[in-house]
């Protein structure tokens, strides 16, 4: 299996190549992207279906049909059918902390293959479901499942590719979540046209086919050489491993790290105690903040009701399905060329491109739908339209920047004593930010009107300056090194960099 292409060796890098062995592991586990992408557009496209709606939230098909006098802005506002949407992240907010343990202590491929089963049941129930309480029911396990994959999939990548394929190859999980979202969006539109109402069934269904495909492969998968070393005090196994994943024998420089790093995360008994001690204050605060800037990018609420969002500016059912066909199929060419091109621009010119796209088709988007949208009526075909183009170009910034970056980053940043948990809490805030955002976004919709796109689009402007000044640049450090580029920041090392000062005092005072 070790067939690739072969990339010289590099200063300050580690011997070996791409090899197919690599290429097909993160492939496979990427799928944990596509069953989080699936869910993301199936959602959002079935609370758009009139034969849905009418089974399961009957008085939001009643406001929508018959209620005239209703404002376009306040159609869908309805806390059970938003809890139906955001029941899964709140399941996946416990289940990332459920994750931790099982992810640190029995590797990743058993959280893999916990997150596939709990999906491939999840989507079982949903797509079987009779009353709303089987259908919540369904999308808690869901929930499960994709907080075991989101949890572990993003680490199972870091650590299986060489620090100058990280990038490229942790971006497949982003590229996995658009496809899921491309896949459902083209499946609702299908579905939709059934004739009988049921076509809903088979939309939430079919979530059981990358779940299958991800269960699979994690059976199938090796585990990831800082696992073995991390729960085994034979290092040979993970010596074996490396050389087949790098496609050489000449490992040792990166076996010497995994050992280290291994010895020391095995004097940490309580990481998520570690976590908050100050020589972590870095990781600790991008584990929160890149996961709550990622939500308020407003990108969800987009992905989530972007056919709701479609037919509030007067598409019909089958026109705002198209829609999100289409941002979903501009959202995964654009995951594509960021995975080309992350680890030759670097992360930080990736977040300020997207940064700088991102806000001003947001406040364009804001001041046509202020000026054009009242609370009776639609927009013109035309200027329709343009909104439809203003959100692909939104989308595009989003998918090359805040959409891949905000899962690669905070998985190569954590040392490994504190990397599961780490990793857990960053998609337990993810899926926090997530629930609030999806709980309140349909009443915010309602209140704020157009002015929902003004206050995404400020949150982009903070973002971008967080980005700017407080996160270093992390492409091609090996990731069992990544403590280093802390220490050179202009900031952070006013605060890692006293803790080694103490550290070398209490050093030469024992001495």
């Amino acid at each position: 299996m070790a067939v690739g292409l072969a990339i010289a060796s590099e200063g300050g890098q580690y011997n070996g190549r791409l090899t197919l062995l690599v290429l097909l592991s993160c492939m496979m586990a990427a799928t944990g992207g596509i069953i989080f992408g699936y869910d993301l557009g199936i959602s959002g496209g079935v609370t758009s279906m009139e034969p849905f709606l009418k089974k399961f939230f009957p008085k939001v098909y009643t406001k929508m049909k018959e209620d005239t006098k209703i404002s376009n802005y306040c159609k869908f506002d309805s806390q059970l059918l938003t809890s139906f949407t955001s029941s899964l992240y709140i399941a996946g907010l416990i289940s990332s902390f459920l994750a931790s343990p099982v992810t640190g202590a029995f590797g990743r491929k058993p959280s893999i293959l916990i997150g596939g089963a709990a999906f491939l049941a999840g989507s079982a129930l949903g797509g079987a479901a009779v009353n709303v309480y089987m259908l919540i029911l369904g999308r808690v396990l869901l929930g499960v499942g994709v907080g075991f994959a989101n949890q572990s999939v993003p680490l199972y990548i870091s650590e299986m590719a060489l620090p100058r394929h990280r990038g490229a190859l942790n971006i497949g999980f982003q590229c996995g979540v658009g496809l899921g979202v491309l896949s459902a969006n083209i499946i609702n539109f299908g579905t939709e046209k059934i004739k009988g109402g049921w076509g809903w069934r088979i939309s939430l269904a079919l979530a059981a086919l990358p779940a299958s495909i991800l269960t699979i492969g994690a059976i199938l998968l090796p585990e990831t050489p800082n696992s073995l070393i991390q729960n085994s005090s034979n290092p040979d196994k993970a010596k074996t491993v490396l050389q087949r994943i790098r496609g050489t024998t000449d490992v040792q420089a990166e076996l010497d790290d995994l050992i280290e790093a291994s010895s020391i995360s095995k004097t940490i008994n309580r990481p998520f105690r570690k976590i908050i001690q100050r020589k972590y204050r870095p990781q600790l605060v991008m584990a929160i903040a890149i996961p709550f800037f990622q939500q308020v990018t407003g990108i969800n609420v987009i992905t989530f009701y972007a056919p709701i969002l479609f037919r509030t500016i007067g598409q019909g059912e089958s026109a705002s399905l198209m829609s999100a066909v289409v941002t979903g199929l501009v959202g995964t060419t654009a995951t594509f060329v960021s995975a080309l091109v992350v680890d030759k621009l670097g992360r930080k010119t990736l977040f300020m491109i997207g940064g700088i796209q991102m806000f001003v088709t947001q406040i364009t988007i804001g001041v046509i739908m202020a000026i054009l949208l009242e609370d009776h009526g639609g927009l013109s075909k035309g200027y329709a339209y343009l909104v439809l183009a203003l959100i692909c170009v939104y989308v595009a910034g989003f998918a090359w920047s805040w959409g891949p970056l905000g899962w690669l980053v905070p998985s190569e940043i954590f040392p490994l004593e504190i990397r599961s948990a780490g990793q857990s809490i960053t998609v337990a805030m993810g899926f926090l930010f997530t629930f609030i955002i999806a709980q309140s976004f349909l009443a915010m919709l309602c209140r704020f009107e157009s002015g929902i796109f003004f206050f995404f689009g400020g949150w982009v402007v903070v973002m971008t300056a967080f980005v700017y000044f407080l996160l270093p640049e992390t492409k091609n450090v090996p990731i069992e090194q990544m403590e280093k580029v802390w220490k050179d920041h202009w900031f952070w090392k006013t605060i890692v960099g006293k803790v080694d000062d103490e550290k070398k005092a209490y050093t030469q005072q024992g001495a």
